[in-house]
């Protein structure tokens, strides 16, 4: 999916446009995180469609819910849609960062190539 260390460093353009991608495909799956959610707690605590989404948008977002559940199945549910969030979280935010994350180190590894290489010319011109 990314450039080789060996290969040229993408062009601004393209490199937008790859962060765009991840940025929508990490938005799906956040929307889809959501969706889990919010029917989940429509149907399992028997909340509003509504507070439903403000509950499972507050857990998503990591900061706890809104509502008390009243049943074992709403408060399981809430416990396992918990730890799935934190995991899409961090999964989402490596795939969002990663383009980012890539180009800097690709470009960090392209300044030691050259710093390599001009030594190594160097050397060679002081050995001949």
């Amino acid at each position: 999916m990314f450039e080789h260390r060996r290969q040229a460093i993408l062009p601004r353009r393209k490199y937008f446009h790859r962060v765009a991608r991840h940025v929508f495909i990490g938005s799906g799956v956040i929307c889809f995180a959501l969706g889990i959610g919010v029917i989940g707690y429509h149907e399992l605590a028997g909340i509003s469609w509504i507070d439903s989404l403000l509950n499972a948008s507050m857990i998503l977002g990591g900061m706890g819910p809104v509502d008390p559940l009243r049943n074992d199945a709403a408060k399981l549910f809430a416990s396992f849609y918990a730890l799935f969030s934190v995991l899409v979280f961090i999964g989402v935010a490596g795939l969002v960062f990663a383009p980012a994350i890539h180009r800097f180190l690709h470009r960090f590894h392209l300044e030691v190539e050259s710093e390599k290489s001009e030594r190594a010319r160097t050397h060679e011109k002081k050995l001949q």
